[in-house]
């Protein structure tokens, strides 16, 4: 069965810096592209980050460009993402998800049109 987790999230200050983690288990991970997304409280489900299969080439919304890097090892069937200078707005629930084959910008797609696994989410909580 596959399983998708994340961890790492938590309750940090302004400015200060998170580093989400992604395991995945019962596919063949090098296959996926992978991605993060979050939602917060009101507002839709938006891509963030992702990364495609070899690790070679990643895609960053722009609220986040600068600020986040993902990354991923493909021999411990995992992925990153590395968070800086975080503000409030950031603050939402953050997921990640394996698509099988696409493209390492597949999360900044409309997500309707695509089959992907999905972890449960962890929390990040960004205090002023």
């Amino acid at each position: 069965q596959v399983q998708v987790v994340e961890s790492g999230g938590g309750l940090v200050q302004a400015g200060g810096s998170l580093r989400l983690s992604c395991t995945v288990s019962g596919l063949r991970f090098a296959d996926y592209a992978m991605g993060w997304f979050r939602q917060a409280p009101g507002k839709e489900r938006e891509g963030l980050s992702c990364i495609n299969m070899s690790g070679r080439a990643a895609y960053y919304e722009d609220s986040v460009k600068g600020r986040f890097t993902i990354s991923r090892e493909n021999g411990k069937n995992t992925m990153y993402l590395q968070m800086n200078t975080l503000k409030p707005e950031d603050t939402a629930m953050y997921y990640c998800a394996a698509a099988e084959g696409y493209g390492g910008m597949w999360c900044l797609l409309d997500q309707e049109m695509i089959d992907s696994y999905w972890g449960q989410g962890t929390q990040v909580t960004v205090s002023s």
